[in-house]
């Protein structure tokens, strides 16, 4: 296989060129050089929010089976890549979000569920505060030139494993391995939904060469772990399994952390409280994702990679600047560890 990613130096676009790689395909990336392409991939530079940015791409020589493309900033440059690769690319596999759908949306709603609008055309960046619908435009700017049955939408929720530049699942690492007595947002049961990046890259080529092959079916797929994959305690358990802390796990009730002022999902990450936002986050059917093929890894595997990757480092992990800062004050920790041990 032929395959061109777009991007390919950071977390998804890395774990999609290191799983090609390893499978002995031929792999080119197009970015601004950034950040160093992984060892093994043609490059093309070129910096796609620029005039010109794609000037490199439509004159590199060939063809490929495959295009990648993990945008998440202003459709239109989805949308002019797509429209360069239509003649010259056999599939095109964006990367896009859950995010997508309308809020509160269906819980167990499947990709039928009611979407957010979205338009190919659009120029502006949102930031954050426009995610979801920059995810869909790209969608639509996808669907626009290679059509349903050559476009494969990924719509991952929350991604986790090496490479992680959000810092969700190392912020906890990290406290976790700190010690002493550490804050666990409950109900202890809870399920969260999550996807290792290495097994959303594997599914991701799987099915993009199955499409090339005539053997798959293109369109969207929502891209998360089953149902029953793991609990807040089965996630925190696994942090002090691969770390190796003694820390203690003092669980809490949601309403002591929320009247704390603690936002859920960034002051400690990952964690949602039952309710609208967390059914809309986790209430997930993945049945098409499933019957494509997806294999989840275990979450013991997801931490203690991402553990061993972090201590590797040398220094800092990586960071989106677009994206905040995770994690709870530690003095608003203690006084609600306080409060609820009291």
């Amino acid at each position: 296989m032929r395959l061109l990613v777009l991007g390919g130096t950071e977390f998804v676009g890395t774990a999609v060129v290191e799983d090609a790689l390893a499978r002995g395909w031929d792999v080119t990336v197009l970015n601004r050089g950034s950040h160093p392409a992984p060892p093994g991939v043609g490059v093309l530079r070129g910096d796609r929010t620029a005039p010109g940015g794609l000037d490199a791409l439509a004159g590199a020589a060939g063809d490929w089976d495959i295009a990648v493309d993990t945008w998440s900033w202003a459709p239109v440059a989805v949308r002019d890549a797509a429209a360069l690769l239509a003649d010259r690319a056999g599939w095109f596999a964006y990367v896009s979000s859950r995010s997508v759908y309308a809020y509160p949306g269906v819980p167990g709603a499947a990709e039928d569920g009611p979407l957010l609008d979205g338009d190919p055309d659009d120029t502006e960046d949102g930031g954050l505060a426009g995610y979801n619908r920059m995810k869909r435009g790209g969608e639509l700017a996808a669907l626009r030139a290679f059509g349903e049955g050559r476009t494969l939408l990924a719509r991952p929720g929350l991604i986790l494993g090496p490479g992680e530049n959000i810092g969700r699942l190392p912020w906890w690492l990290h406290r976790v391995a700190r010690g002493g007595r550490v804050l666990a947002p409950g109900p202890a049961d809870l399920e969260t939904r999550f996807i290792d990046v290495r097994d959303l890259a594997a599914w991701l080529l799987d099915t993009a060469a199955a499409g090339v092959a005539g053997a798959g079916a293109g369109g969207a797929y929502d891209v998360v772990c089953p149902p029953g994959h793991v609990t807040m305690a089965g996630l925190l358990a696994a942090c002090l399994s691969v770390t190796g802390s003694e820390a203690e796990l003092v669980w809490s009730d949601p309403e002591p952390i929320l009247a704390a002022g603690v936002r859920p999902w960034t002051g400690l990450p990952m964690w949602l409280p039952p309710g609208e936002m967390y059914d809309y986050v986790n209430g997930i059917d993945v049945t098409r994702a499933l019957g494509a093929g997806l294999r989840v890894r275990p979450v013991a595997d997801t931490a203690a990679d991402t553990w061993a990757w972090l201590r590797g480092l040398g220094g800092p992990a990586p960071r989106r600047p677009d994206r905040p800062p995770v994690g709870i004050d530690p003095a608003v920790e203690a006084a609600i560890l306080d409060r609820v041990s009291g």
